[in-house]
């Protein structure tokens, strides 16, 4: 995610970090290049090349523009939604930190049960990480969420088909032996397992997200329609505008296909893309805010952004 102060007027136009200039500027050259092409076949050959009527390309703009707008809102509503899921999650875990207090002074063990179930809360927080952005270096290890495990259990962890999920068993089992021993009443056994469905609740929703994209044929008829578009528009100014026909046509294919590719960011939240979700940022500041809790010192920084980006 994108981590800056709002530039000024003048140095709107020379922001490269986070401008998605830099993934499209193949594709607007290209328009610039083949329309210099045709502006230049039709001064030399009009016959060959001809000019058309701009009217045409207008009514087609707008009908593009207006299908651009559909595909990024609901690329945006599956961005905001997964940041809502994330927001929640901090906040149920936030919660459990609070609500184990009671644990601690119930049993002269009841500080370190309420360590166990805590542990395991950072645990879970940095597997979903691993298991919703995979291209994550520390998958393959089991990465941060490993290390929050007791020793006994690290072993179903990494052959978990799904990691976060056999934590949730394990936060289960813990708060199952806690109420067998009657450290937990009926009613406080009900409000942690609530707590642990919505965190599980979390996870399903961002395995949603990550696993279901926007319907293919919207992605592809976006594409073909900008790029044709795109390539037959000098054809209609050539005769108005003349050499300044390329810069019109690049500065439409930089909205174009700029819209398209982010798009193509936002569809998929847990990227690691500039613009995608900070969700280990976000996982680090819920093992922050537990441990915090458990009275350690020691703790990691708060994650800041290298070059205006939060990942």
């Amino acid at each position: 995610m994108i981590v800056r102060e709002r530039p000024s007027f003048v140095r709107l136009f020379f922001i490269l970090r986070g401008s998605i200039i830099q993934r499209i500027f193949p594709q607007v050259a290209l328009v610039m290049a083949l329309t210099g092409a045709i502006v230049w076949a039709h001064a030399v050959k009009p016959g060959l090349v001809p000019a058309f009527d701009g009217a045409p390309f207008a009514l087609i703009g707008i009908a593009l523009s207006i299908f651009l707008g559909f595909r990024n809102n609901a690329c945006y509503d599956r961005w905001w939604e997964a940041r809502k899921h994330w927001g929640h999650l901090v906040s149920v875990s936030r919660d459990l930190a609070r609500r184990s207090l009671l644990i601690e002074v119930r049993r002269p063990s009841g500080q370190a049960a309420r360590a166990r179930l805590l542990r395991l809360a950072i645990g879970f927080a940095h597997a979903l990480v691993e298991h919703v952005r995979p291209s994550t270096a520390t998958t393959a290890q089991g990465g941060t969420a490993l290390a929050y495990l007791p020793e006994p259990e690290r072993a179903g962890f990494g052959t978990s088909r799904n990691p976060p999920d056999f934590i949730l068993r394990l936060i289960g089992r813990e708060l199952a032996a806690l109420r067998a021993d009657d450290t937990l009443s009926d009613i406080e056994f009900g409000l942690f397992d609530a707590g642990l469905d919505q965190m599980a609740g979390v996870l399903a929703a961002c395995e949603r997200l990550r696993t279901t994209p926007i319907p293919f044929g919207y992605t592809l008829l976006l594409h073909r329609t900008a790029y044709l578009f795109c390539f037959l528009l000098p054809l209609g100014f050539a005769d108005v505008l003349g050499w300044g026909t390329p810069v019109m046509t690049g500065l439409v294919a930089y909205t174009f296909f700029g819209l398209d590719a982010l798009g193509d960011e936002l569809e998929e939240p847990f990227g690691t893309l500039p613009n995608d979700l900070p969700i280990h940022a976000i996982a680090t500041t819920i093992e922050i805010n537990l441990r915090e809790a458990l009275g350690e010192t020691g703790l990691p920084a708060l994650p800041q952004p290298v070059d205006h980006v939060l990942l």
